[in-house]
């Protein structure tokens, strides 16, 4: 009974107990379960907010991809080449080429025009020459052009070189040997865009002569339709053979060594605006009355340009003028070019002087010139010497990022047909015609210079770029003789005669 009694005590002890204990432990369950969720809460707002700074930095990083892909993207359709899609130089002979025999008859030739007709004129002259089976004296250069310069062959080329190189493909002498010198010789105005039937039509002139005096020199070839080893051997003359003297080597190398040190990279413009080539084209757009009436004068004057009487309006709305310098830096800056791009002025003296190119320059003021470029002891023997001036800007320009001709005469086409054959470098060939009708718009104040403007220009160049192309042939619908001057030049685009894509033929 006793031990009942104390067992229900007991029973009831632990009961109240457990009843206390369980009284006392709810505000260290508050307690705790209060803490709990100011530590979930703490810890999840961190999480949110660590997810919110991932999820901005994200953005942010994305935004800088986007930014630097677009910056690459801008800076690829700028300045790097376009895909050449394997093609390389070939100029090797093939298996049935002849190479050339011991003659006794000799050719020589007064080249004319500037530096560049002279130098595709000469290789024409060395292909000529070997056809014909003759040795080939060592050409005379010309000096009665606009330029007046007294240069000789070898003061603008490496004259063993070019003697040395061409060992296999024709017989070349300094001059006549004294036997020869005064026998009677034919004087011969060879056919232009001529066949190799017609000078082997020609060696008939070897009956009755020992020499023929070649008075013309340039478009002595056709530009299709020629044997491949025939168009070979002109590359390899122009592009192996006419090697510039060390002297304009030399100086040309070092002055592109100091573009690139100074700039990484650069534009090379060849701005066709001296007073002969205004005069000759008769464009006189953007010129006062005076300086138009002085080109009138001075082309009316001239005996060998035939074309007279020129409507400059007409011209102009044709794209057959050259593009003036302020319509250069609209041109460039509508491509997308920054204002801080370097641009080598490849010319001679621009009519009009600093003056004329104040409007390109508050666009491009980065501006560079062969006379700031070099130092005046660099240059002494070439003032005077618009040959061998022109030689430096055919070095610069050949070796730019980026050439830009303002009007495709003989220097614009030969520097483009090197830079295709080197491995097809970007040249940006401007359409004049199209170019045109968007200034006059900007000048009437229909469009603005912008992004639309911008978009039209980009447009409009997509596919003048220097990208690989065959050779465009004649105009449709022009028969005769007259298709020839239609024909894209031979060496404005030796392809495929020279550049090939075959990998056996790949050459050193």
């Amino acid at each position: 009974m006793v031990k009942h009694r104390s067992s229900s005590r007991s029973s009831s002890s632990s009961s109240s107990s457990a009843r206390f204990f369980s009284v006392k432990a709810i505000p260290l369950y508050l307690i705790f379960i209060f803490a709990f969720t100011i530590w979930f809460l703490v810890f999840t707002s961190r999480n949110i907010q660590t997810d919110d700074q991932t999820q901005h930095q994200h953005h942010r990083d994305s935004r800088k991809n986007l930014q630097k892909k677009t910056s690459e993207d801008l800076d690829s359709q700028l300045w790097t080449p376009p895909f050449s899609y394997g093609l390389h130089p070939c100029v090797k002979p093939s298996s049935r080429y002849k190479e050339f025999i011991e003659s006794d008859r000799y050719i020589t030739v007064r080249s004319n025009g500037g530096l560049n007709q002279m130098r595709t004129g000469i290789a024409d002259m060395v292909a000529v020459a070997h056809i014909m089976n003759a040795t080939l004296v060592i050409p005379e250069l010309d000096k009665r052009s606009f330029w007046r310069d007294s240069s000789v062959f070898s003061d603008i080329f490496d004259e063993e070189h070019f003697i040395e190189s061409l060992g296999r493909d024709v017989k070349v002498v300094k001059k006549l040997p004294k036997e020869v010198e005064s026998l009677p010789r034919a004087r011969k105005h060879f056919t232009s865009w001529a066949s190799v039937g017609y000078y082997e039509e020609m060696t008939h002139l070897w009956k009755e002569y020992k020499v023929i005096h070649v008075a013309k020199s340039d478009s002595r070839l056709a530009n299709n339709d020629l044997p491949i080893d025939i168009q070979r051997l002109r590359c390899r003359v122009l592009y192996r053979g006419l090697r510039f003297s060390p002297a304009i080597e030399s100086l040309g190398q070092k002055l592109v060594e100091r573009l690139k040190s100074r700039a990484g990279r650069f534009i090379a413009l060849h701005l066709r605006y001296e007073k002969d080539m205004l005069a000759f084209t008769g464009c006189t757009y953007g010129l006062t009355d005076a300086e138009s009436e002085e080109l009138r004068v001075m082309r009316e004057s001239t005996s060998h340009w035939k074309i007279k009487s020129i409507n400059s309006t007409e011209q102009r709305v044709e794209g057959l003028c050259p593009l003036t310098p302020k319509e250069v830096g609209i041109f460039l800056k509508g491509l997308g070019y920054p204002e801080s791009t370097v641009i080598y002025i490849a010319a001679g003296e621009i009519y009009g002087g600093d003056d004329r190119l104040l409007e390109l320059k508050s666009r491009f003021p980065n501006l560079v010139f062969k006379e700031t470029l070099a130092g005046e002891e660099e240059l002494e023997g070439f003032t005077g010497h618009a040959t061998k001036t022109a030689a430096l800007d055919y070095i610069i320009s050949v070796e730019s990022d980026v050439f830009v001709p303002s009007h495709s005469g003989n220097m614009a086409r030969a520097v483009e047909g090197h830079r295709r054959f080197l491995g097809h470098r970007r040249t940006i060939t401007p359409d004049r015609k199209g170019l045109v009708k968007l200034f006059d718009k900007v000048e009437r104040g229909q469009m603005k210079e912008g992004a639309k403007f911008s978009n039209l220009v980009k447009a409009m160049h997509q596919d003048r770029q220097g990208a690989p192309r065959r050779r465009k042939g004649p105009a449709q619908g022009i028969k005769g003789r007259a298709r020839f001057r239609t024909e894209e030049a031979f060496y404005e685009n030796p392809y495929p005669e020279c550049i090939c894509s075959s990998k056996e033929h790949k050459e050193p």
